[in-house]
């Protein structure tokens, strides 16, 4: 498998999560200092992780805006320890902000990773194709309100992958995702859930992201913690993988490369 110019052993792999932010919904404040975060890096490259995913603002619902200067301050530190400590490390930089994202590059970053499809900055995808970088994007939008939501997280999908063409963007730099627990109900993301395999048609590699989110504790009947959620991901990353998803991003990355690595011998 590769992303860009990336080769990933595998048909499927996970991405682990690092949120160097005090208030992310699973696990902020855990990994706020440089030495946290490089322990939490190699734990999970230890298990199996082959791409960290580093994000320096929270994008749970409610969360407070962070500024550019205030997001690079938390993330490049980590980079760049990151890089000189497991060299070997792929990363992604969690952001919607160009600014930051071209000072990650900078610092050693290798992929974006941009809940807003570029559509919060229209320069994230100029960045992209200037630094040569596989950019991924995320549905996302305002309201939830939708036709049908398979076809228009599909269409949404198709239209921000030809404006990251059209700003140069090769195809083979391009991977999509459907963004579970953005601007949808429960009944809206177990739907998209169902249409999976459409979104895995639509040409792109498909990075799916539901880990520890409430329809995980929807889906088990409510009540659950974050880490009592981890089976449900598991479950839901195995329906991902079966479906046709190159990649799932976890927090638990131990329990889930388990599941992708069954998962994806079958597929």
């Amino acid at each position: 498998m590769k992303i860009g110019q990336y080769d990933i052993e595998g048909k499927a792999c996970v991405m682990g999560i690092l949120n160097v932010t005090p208030d992310s919904f699973s696990d902020g404040g855990s990994y706020t200092t440089v030495d946290l975060a490089l322990k939490q890096v190699g734990t999970m490259l230890t298990q199996g992780a082959k791409i960290i995913d580093i994000g320096g603002e929270s994008t749970r619902p409610g969360a407070e805006f962070v500024t550019a200067e205030d997001e690079i301050a938390r993330v490049v530190p980590v980079i760049k320890a990151i890089r000189e400590t497991y060299p070997q490390a792929l990363l992604s930089i969690d952001t919607y902000k160009t600014e930051v994202a071209r000072v990650a590059l900078d610092a050693g970053a290798h992929i974006l990773n941009d809940v807003w499809a570029g559509l919060y900055d229209d320069q994230m995808l100029a960045l992209a194709a200037e630094k040569k970088a596989p950019i991924i994007l995320m549905h996302n939008q305002k309201d939830e309100v939708y036709a049908d939501i398979t076809t228009d997280v599909c269409q949404f999908l198709t239209e921000r992958a030809q404006a990251a063409l059209n700003a140069g963007v090769p195809k083979e730099n391009i991977w999509i995702d459907p963004g579970y627990g953005f601007a949808k109900t429960e009944d809206q993301n177990i739907e998209l859930l169902k249409g999976l395999d459409k979104v895995c048609q639509l040409g792109y590699p498909v990075l799916f992201g539901i880990s520890r989110k409430r329809t995980v504790n929807y889906l088990l009947g409510g009540n659950r913690s974050m880490a009592e959620r981890d089976l449900g991901t598991a479950a839901l990353s195995a329906w991902a993988v079966a479906k046709g998803c190159q990649v799932v991003r976890v927090h638990n990355v131990d329990l889930n490369t388990d599941v992708v690595t069954v998962i994806s011998q079958l597929v």
